[in-house]
């Protein structure tokens, strides 16, 4: 299944050489027809994860030396991710030691996916989602703030690239649309109140069927299931399972209760739900496949508070 765990990026200094690393008969390619190639990459995760798409391809343009890096070449790593826990396929390459080993990958996309998958799960840049997605100045410094790379000169660096390419158009492409949106943006009455439909999508490990709901893929806990049986069950870790679905580790978990494998979203294509009696704002979340963080935030309550009876929840923004 989904693998996210990231080092920090290569320093800047690495960078600037990256020409000398193309390999011997392979054409550089120019900033602007990787911007070209891989700008959709990165308004597609912008739509998914809420990460700024100036942000996420500046990430990459400065990472990979405009794709012509060894690992952008070889193994489709974009961001110079190494292996820590991975079990995928690997490249080995001499980095900060010898024969270090690095994520390969079967295509960019999925380079430019993990690394969405890394700052969404990461506890250290929760905080950068509080910050309006369109201010990539805040968004770069909060990255440097965070921890995210070595070299102080990071957030200027991103900011430079952000600023001579006009990256930040694309966020605004991202959000208004020049490319085909995800779905449609319908107007809600706020009083009408809708129930999402769960759709069954593959079989899985240990007869368990696989579903869909949000766009995100989950299953239902079965009688005398716990956390620690279905991260099993899909070769994740317990830890990070119960982070996807917002508990604690030793959390009890209720048979019927959607157990999802990979990130919720941070809104719901549904408008509203009302509260029914005793329902919490985790089981909602679950329901609808949100973020319990983000419900929180788009309903303007204290994260721990619970709804109260009939109380109508936002699902989105």
């Amino acid at each position: 299944m989904i693998r996210q765990l990231f080092p920090f990026l290569l320093s800047y200094c690495l960078m600037v050489s990256l020409p000398l690393f193309s390999q011997q008969g392979q054409e550089n390619i120019s900033r602007e027809k990787y911007i070209q190639l891989y700008k959709p990459h990165a308004i597609q995760k912008m739509r998914d994860f809420g990460i700024p798409a100036s942000v996420a391809l500046a990430q990459a343009i400065l990472e990979s030396g405009n794709g012509n890096s060894v690992l952008a070449r070889n193994a489709n790593n974009h961001f110079g991710i190494k292996c820590h826990e991975w079990t995928g396929a690997t490249y080995r390459w001499d980095d900060d030691e010898k024969n270090e080993c690095f994520r390969k990958y079967s295509s960019a996309e999925e380079s430019f996916y993990d690394h969405s998958l890394f700052l969404t799960k990461r506890p250290r840049y929760s905080k950068l989602f509080e910050l309006d997605i369109t201010d990539y100045k805040a968004w770069a410094h909060g990255l440097r703030s965070a921890g995210y790379a070595t070299n102080p000169q990071y957030a200027h660096l991103l900011i430079k690239l952000i600023e001579e390419n006009q990256l930040h158009i694309l966020d605004h492409e991202a959000i208004h649309g020049s490319l085909q949106a995800e779905e449609p943006e319908p107007v809600f009455d706020d009083h009408v109140f809708s129930t999402p439909e769960y759709t069954e999508f593959a079989p899985g490990p240990n007869n368990r069927t696989i579903f869909l709901n949000n766009r995100r893929i989950f299953v239902f806990a079965r009688p005398e299931d716990t956390y620690f049986k279905i991260a099993n069950d899909f070769d994740i870790h317990m830890a990070k399972l119960c982070r996807l679905n917002d508990q604690d580790l030793g959390s009890h978990l209720k048979e019927g209760t959607p157990v999802y494998i990979e990130p919720k979203r941070r809104r719901s294509h549904i408008a509203t739900h009302q509260a029914g009696t005793n329902e919490n704002m985790h089981e909602i979340a679950q329901h609808y496949g949100i973020r319990l963080r983000n419900l929180y935030r788009h309903n303007n309550m204290v994260e721990g508070s619970e709804p109260t009876p009939g109380q109508v929840i936002k699902l989105r923004p």
